[in-house]
């Protein structure tokens, strides 16, 4: 009986055990959900923590590259804020001595640093520029801010929205820090104005910085901002890319949308064909991210194509044709041995490179010039000229001395010449899938010497930089990879590929600057 009573006992011990275990657990639950339902009204989340393999890249935040920025930021190894806080302290380190960045947008920045974390702390999806910080031509639509491209007298031209790459680059996450120079309304090699002065080369005050894109180029190479938009119509996102060691590519017409709603008229057609949107920075990677970011679609642009990004790998090796350059082309030494430097770095890298003649270089640079000339003598002189300073009457004066004279017949024999031009370079991409070409074959210019005459602006356009424009009339891809030092200044080479081959540029690209490094850790020895 006894052990009976003791087990029964036990017994109800134990049931008496389990229900106060479940009472107290219920009321655990129950205090435990209304102190989150507190919780939640008075205490913000706690931000993810760094991941266990995240790691800050080596060296200041602002030497980092887009790529590494961006992962940083991600894996938690850096915030948003810290990030855009280093760039602008780089900002005004060196910008007061370059004039690259002409409209600070720090208050700006920092509140959207602020908005990313507190994004990234929620948890959800990140762009793949998440709190990257980067700049922007002063030459495309920036809502609520006037589209100055370099002329005072455009100071009510004021953004209604942003125009298609400004909004692409936002929505990936991409933090604005400021706003870069251009020359008026951005039709000179080299970047000056009225309203914000010169800009100078990081490299060296007495060499110009290049243009249109300048501020681009120039604050980029300093370390202001991973990434630099600008755009191309005759070079201008190459040649500054050459002039400031920097890396870019000038995609292929209708790859990147464009459109200002601030404009008062349409673009001419043979412009709007001939120009392109794109990136510039330090390392060719971070030029493939950006132009995966600014890409995407906008139905603003009837003229975007939704073209993919990488095609069909040609059959190795694949062949590259070194461009003869044509007799009457002075060759500086430097130039050659940056020529011959980079092609002896693609074939280290599997490459086949030949020396041929490219399709008519020099017919399609004059197509290039009478079309873009004629139409802007037609379109828009008038109206620039009455708004522009004489520095602006010099360059453009001497940039049509090269131009033909167009009637209307001649007009369209010219736009059907450029069909044939296209075609001739098409079926030549079919043998050699890749074009190594100098971006300028002489030494870099000084920083005003578009203003110098009218001879001097034909020799630079006609004579130093033909490989360039020429490029523009076949709306052809060509990206811009810096190669050596010559006297301490960078040398750049060009790199041309079919249409939409952006990939094949930018993979031969990649291989000269695994072997050549990244000129800009130079430079900033020199700055410090």
């Amino acid at each position: 009986m006894a052990k009976k009573t003791a087990t029964k006992k036990k017994s109800v011990a134990r049931k008496v055990t389990k229900t106060s275990v479940k009472t107290s657990t219920a009321r655990k639950g129950a205090v435990a959900k209304a102190a989150k339902k507190t919780v939640k009204k008075t205490v913000k989340k706690p931000a993810p923590r760094k991941s266990a393999t995240a790691r800050r890249p080596r060296g200041p935040v602002w030497q980092w590259s887009a790529v590494d920025t961006a992962a940083a930021i991600r894996n938690g190894a850096i915030s948003a804020v810290e990030t855009v806080e280093a760039h602008l302290e780089r900002m005004r380190a060196v910008n007061p001595r370059l004039n690259a960045v002409v409209v600070d947008l720090s208050e700006e920045a920092l509140k959207a640093a602020h908005a990313a974390d507190k994004q990234r702390a929620k948890g959800g999806a990140l762009g793949l520029l998440h709190g990257v910080p980067i700049t922007i031509k002063e030459n495309v639509d920036y809502e609520g801010r006037p589209n100055f491209n370099g002329v005072p007298a455009n100071k009510d031209f004021v953004a209604p929205s942003d125009s298609p790459v400004v909004r692409n680059l936002k929505k990936a996450g991409a933090i604005v820090i400021g706003l870069t120079n251009t020359p008026e309304f951005s039709f000179r090699g080299f970047t000056d104005n009225p309203l914000h002065g010169l800009t100078l080369n990081p490299w060296d005050p007495n060499i110009t910085c290049g243009g249109s894109s300048g501020g681009a180029g120039s604050a980029v190479a300093a370390g202001i901002g991973t990434i630099a938009h600008g755009n191309d119509i005759g070079g201008s996102l190459r040649w500054p890319a050459h002039c400031n060691g920097v890396a870019t590519i000038k995609p292929t017409q209708g790859r990147i949308p464009a459109f200002n709603g601030s404009a008062t008229a349409e673009r001419p057609m043979l412009a709007h064909l001939m120009s392109a949107q794109g990136p510039l920075a330090r390392h060719v990677g971070d030029v493939r991210l950006a132009l995966d970011v600014m890409s995407q679609r906008d139905p603003r642009d009837p003229w975007w194509v939704p073209a993919p990004l990488a095609g069909p790998k040609p059959k190795g090796p694949i062949k590259v044709a070194l461009a003869r350059i044509p007799e009457d082309m002075d060759v500086d030494p430097s130039v050659r041995a940056a020529l011959r430097q980079a092609a002896d770095h693609l074939e280290r890298s599997g490459y086949r490179v030949t020396e041929v003649d490219v399709p008519d270089i020099d017919g399609v640079w004059q197509t290039w010039c009478d079309i873009i000339t004629n139409e802007t003598v037609v379109m828009q002189e008038a109206g620039m000229l009455k708004v522009t300073s004489e520095d602006f009457h010099k360059a453009w004066g001497g940039m049509k001395t090269k131009a033909n004279v167009l009637d209307l017949k001649a007009w369209m024999q010219a736009t059907a010449a450029r069909n044939g031009h296209i075609r001739a370079w098409q079926l030549f991409f079919e043998e050699y899938p890749v074009v190594l070409a100098p971006t300028t074959v002489k030494p870099t210019p000084g920083p005003r010497d578009d203003t110098v005459s009218a001879d001097r602006v034909k020799e630079i356009f006609w004579g130093e930089i033909r490989f360039i424009s020429a490029i523009n009339v076949l709306g052809l891809p060509g990206a811009v990879v810096p190669v050596t030092l010559h006297d301490g200044k960078p040398i750049g080479v060009q790199l041309i590929a079919g249409r939409y081959r952006e990939d094949l540029a930018l993979d031969a690209a990649a291989a000269i600057e695994k072997r050549a490094g990244v000129l800009a850790h130079r430079l900033w020895e020199t700055m410090e």
